[in-house]
């Protein structure tokens, strides 16, 4: 495994240094390792350890992340590592995201170099980049170092991620991301304590409204709703009104369905009647765009103009079946995510939020 000198820590008596990328705070001991088993204490200093170690390398829509208001249909050099500082019950991505690499073989990655990921995007003519599938934090630094170079070369970049990081990682991340895909699994401390093994999931919602605020990100939610676990009225009712006002009626909110996975193998698939449920719960409180996910051909992947309910973006899963936006030349408009123009419904004219063109 690839080697970096960890950007973030803070070095303590003993030997022992304190990692500071995630909410975690880790204090490792001299030959130890952190939580998420990538970062390690060599003579007190840390050092990150999957730098450049691709897992998972595809092409893949933005839809599949799932991010709908930024350029749809636009295809991202995806890409992920290993580890996590969260190790859900239930994952989808256990394989990559539960393992820890302190204790795998080599031969599991493919390394690559920052450059080589800028000329392979290029190559594949893609929008940017994609940090997904494991905690993009976990490679801090590999991110970072390749996100600068893409921007140089005119590429993108989206972060899809559970949020779990300091406010230092998010600010070091920050000058060089485009989209924050943020996983708001829940709104209760004992649905995040039972479920990701976290103390206190508040800093999670500071760090999306930073990246929002701080870093003019375009930034999407996603909560899998897991039946018995997060699927209350009052449990979604409470984030859904926390999106409303905190992130802006606006804000697109994914309302997804789980599949059984490793730890929840035993719980059912979540209820379409659940899902529709708390999609009503989202409109109710005054969010705009609220989505049904991993539930395919359902009428809740499409986005509807607010106004006059019809269809401006069809959908069936990942990808695009109609498109009825109008978009308007602004040539002043020439902001950090790129050129684009405003969208519009073609029906009623009525403005539609997000990055289109």
């Amino acid at each position: 495994m690839a080697e970096v000198h960890s950007a973030l820590y803070e070095t303590l008596q003993d030997g022992s240094a304190r990692c500071v990328i995630c909410e975690r705070r880790c204090v490792i001991r001299e030959g130890g390792w952190g939580w998420c088993c990538t970062r390690k204490n060599r003579r007190g200093r840390i050092y990150g350890t999957v730098f450049g170690e691709v897992s998972t390398k595809m092409i893949a829509p933005i839809e599949a992340k799932p991010i709908f208001h930024f350029l749809p249909g636009s295809k991202w050099l995806s890409l992920g590592s290993l580890g996590c500082n969260m190790r859900c019950i239930g994952c989808q991505n256990w394989e990559i995201a539960h393992e820890k690499p302190c204790e795998i073989a080599a031969g599991r990655t493919q390394f690559m170099e920052p450059r080589e990921v800028v000329a392979l995007a290029k190559q594949e003519n893609v929008t940017g980049i994609s940090w997904t599938y494991n905690e993009p934090t976990m490679w801090l630094e590999y991110t970072v170092r390749t996100s600068v170079l893409a921007k140089k070369e005119g590429l993108l970049t989206t972060y899809v991620t559970n949020g779990y990081m300091t406010k230092a990682a998010l600010d070091l991340i920050g000058p060089h991301v485009d989209v924050f895909r943020v996983d708001i699994k829940g709104f209760s401390q004992e649905f995040y304590s039972k479920v990701a093994a976290v103390d206190d999931y508040q800093p999670i919602l500071e760090n999306a409204l930073r990246a929002k605020s701080r870093w003019d990100m375009h930034v999407e939610v996603v909560t899998n709703v897991i039946p018995g676990l997060n699927d209350s009225d009052v449990e979604m009712g409470g984030l859904a009104t926390w999106i409303a006002t905190g992130l802006g009626k606006r804000t697109p909110w994914h309302v997804t369905r789980f599949m059984p996975y490793r730890g929840l193998e035993n719980v059912p698939c979540t209820p379409v009647e659940t899902l529709d449920r708390i999609r009503q719960i989202g409109f109710d409180v005054g969010l705009l765009y609220v989505y049904t996910g991993n539930v395919p051909g359902h009428p809740g992947e499409n986005t509807y103009c607010p106004k006059c309910g019809r269809v401006v973006i069809g959908r069936y899963h990942f990808s695009l079946i109609a498109n009825n936006l109008v978009i308007e030349s602004d040539p002043g408009n020439h902001g950090d995510h790129g050129d684009h123009g405003t969208a519009r419904c073609k029906y009623c004219g009525q403005r539609i939020t997000g990055v289109f063109g």
